[in-house]
């Protein structure tokens, strides 16, 4: 248990957290109220994104495959299905 005052942080009202509590900059959490209580919930953190924005550039000699490459043969299993079928 701990106090402490509820502050202005611009157009908002913040509260600061003990470094006691297992509180990091930048966490997500959740606040709700209950019966006149303020609950504080830590969320999960947000997976990691890749920003894969920079690559394009880096193999200039890569090109798309055109539409008649990207076609491939199909599976011997997906054969064999579609043969026990008979859709042949």
């Amino acid at each position: 248990m701990a106090r402490t005052k509820i502050f202005k942080s611009g157009n908002a009202n913040a509260v600061r957290f003990p470094a006691s509590f297992a509180v990091e900059p930048g966490m997500l959490v959740e606040v709700r109220e209950e019966q006149g209580r303020w609950i504080v919930e830590a969320l999960p953190p947000e997976p990691r994104k890749i920003d894969i924005s920079g690559f394009a550039g880096k193999a200039p000699w890569l090109k798309p495959l055109p539409p008649e490459l990207r076609e491939f043969e199909e599976r011997p299993s997906t054969v064999a299905r579609r043969n026990e079928r008979g859709d042949a």
